[in-house]
């Protein structure tokens, strides 16, 4: 991030502005006694916040696809597939156990190993021909998406939080003024404060992990020089056996947090590949903080866009795309190879 600080001035300033411009428009109290003003405020304040989760749900499931398709250079357009599966399987170990929780390792383990699988038997045997790969996991998504169907049919699913995330939290955000004259705050649901919590943990581990320890330097040394890696010893193909494995158990917890914020049915695979595609596209190919500011802009770009032009929503993530394309090709945060 200090890097690109120094290369890119003028973007860091304009990112800077806009956070403190929407920093500002949150925690500032707007003029007392004025209840239109006060409303259109926590109408703004919702959208923003269901903006801010939408996003840590895009950077949970944009990250494995970046450590997939922006690292290893695998085009595994079979990800929203595992989002899906992995959302499914969460339903159903939740509603069989009773523990929320309990769904979160089992299904990332469960979509992990699919992850191996698909690594050790697909693009294993395709490396370098992305044409390949692109054809090939578009047909598996198709297979897979065939099966879940005959499996669990058409109706959506809820996964349900438990008892003790359930109900709002008062957050120290002014959101209106009664008529005495005193403030009120912000109330939002703990499930989604708490998921937005534990994305930024697993954000700042997984950059720590590859940028600050010796995995994350075979990882990128894999990337960069793959023949001079394995010629001094090092199975590259275990690495990124593990790297695949991981970016696929995390499109499976993707699922699980889809389906507690939203719902699951069919069609929500390809919803989340085009959103991780984006996401990846405007962050920046192999990019941990590109993913996440990727994963920030879109959300609040598609909430926003549904509060206040809800027929142009879906038209204003495509556009930043186009702007992203036009101006950075390989995102904001991304480096050139």
């Amino acid at each position: 991030m200090q890097d690109y600080v120094r290369r890119h001035p003028i973007w860091s300033v304009i990112i800077a502005l806009v956070a403190a411009v929407i920093l500002w428009l949150i925690l500032a109290p707007w003029p007392p006694g004025l209840e239109e003003a006060m409303g259109r405020k926590r109408i703004f304040l919702n959208a923003i916040f269901s903006g801010i989760t939408l996003g840590a749900l895009y950077f949970l499931i944009a990250t494995g696809f970046t450590l997939i398709f922006g690292l290893m250079r695998n085009v595994n357009l079979a990800h929203g597939s595992l989002y899906l599966l992995g959302g499914y399987l969460g339903f159903e170990i939740s509603e069989a156990t009773g523990w929320w929780l309990l769904a979160f390792p089992l299904v990332f383990l469960i979509v992990a190993l699919i992850g191996v699988v698909l690594q050790h038997q697909v693009f294993r045997r395709m490396e370098g021909e992305e044409l390949r790969q692109t054809m090939v996991t578009i047909g598996l998504s198709v297979v897979l998406a065939d099966i879940m169907l005959w499996i669990w049919g058409g109706q959506s699913y809820t996964i349900l939080a438990p008892q003790w995330l359930s109900g709002p939290m008062e957050l120290p955000i002014i959101s209106g003024v009664d008529r005495s004259g005193e403030y009120s705050y912000l109330r939002y649901p703990q499930v989604r404060i708490v998921i937005l919590i534990a994305a930024i943990v697993m954000g700042i581990a997984m950059w720590v992990v590859l940028n600050r320890t010796k995995l994350g330097m075979l990882i990128r040394a894999g990337v960069d020089d793959r023949e001079m890696l394995t010629a001094s010893g090092i199975r590259i193909q275990y690495v990124f056996l593990a790297v695949f494995a991981f970016g696929a158990g995390l499109a499976g917890i993707g699922g699980i947090v889809g389906g507690t914020f939203q719902s699951l049915s069919p069609g929500e695979d390809t919803r989340f590949l085009l959103a991780s595609l984006v996401v990846v596209i405007v962050g920046g190919m192999g990019s941990i903080p590109g993913a996440a500011l990727g994963a920030l802009i879109i959300g609040l770009a598609e909430q926003i866009g549904l509060v206040y032009a809800p027929t142009y929503s879906v038209v204003f993530t495509f556009l930043i795309m186009a702007a992203v394309l036009a101006f950075r090709p390989q995102g904001l945060l991304g480096s050139r190879r």
